[in-house]
């Protein structure tokens, strides 16, 4: 018998340590964290963010946001400048990125800040996109779940590197 639930509690174990690799379970281990910033938005905020209007970014080209943000189910959003905090954070979002196999989008290495952008799920939809930066001993992790147009997604960010070219160029 003794047997029987030292089984059972180490499944149990197992399952809660596999559950806490996605973007939610992340958030949940960290957010009450006192060195950690933590920022949770649900479906319901993404509705009414959903009516805002497209927004300008300069010489004439607009971005979109309202299609993408009505549908997305949550973000998660964590930041921490604890180091040792940082490593564990850092190493559970590279095993969840791993575990769902992401596709990286775009990285961006500055100064000591390496930026990386992955997205989930087919051709025609994304279902979660996720954004790390790291810095030094600080790092920040945002996670967006939902169901939401590749195309929509690539015109908005191709959106935002025109104008960052736009911006780094003056």
């Amino acid at each position: 018998m003794k047997r029987i639930a030292a089984f059972v509690a180490a499944m149990f174990l197992l399952t809660a340590g596999a559950w806490a690799q996605d973007g939610k379970g992340i958030y949940n281990k960290y957010s009450d964290h006192e060195e950690v910033s933590a920022v949770y938005i649900s479906s319901s905020m993404f509705k009414l963010m959903g009516k805002i209007p497209d927004m300008e970014l300069g010489e004439g080209s607009t971005m979109e946001l309202g299609t993408i943000i009505k549908n997305l189910n949550s973000m998660y959003l964590l930041d921490c400048e604890d180091a040792d905090l940082t490593k564990e954070i850092k190493s559970d979002v590279d095993r969840f990125i791993k575990k769902y196999e992401f596709e990286m989008l775009m990285e961006i290495k500055d100064k000591g800040e390496v930026v990386r952008i992955y997205t989930a799920g087919n051709e025609k939809t994304v279902t979660q996109f996720i954004m790390t930066a790291s810095e030094y001993d600080g790092f920040t992790f945002i996670c967006l779940d939902g169901t939401m147009s590749r195309a929509d997604l690539e015109k908005a960010i191709a959106g935002m590197i025109s104008e960052a070219r736009v911006s780094f160029r003056h």
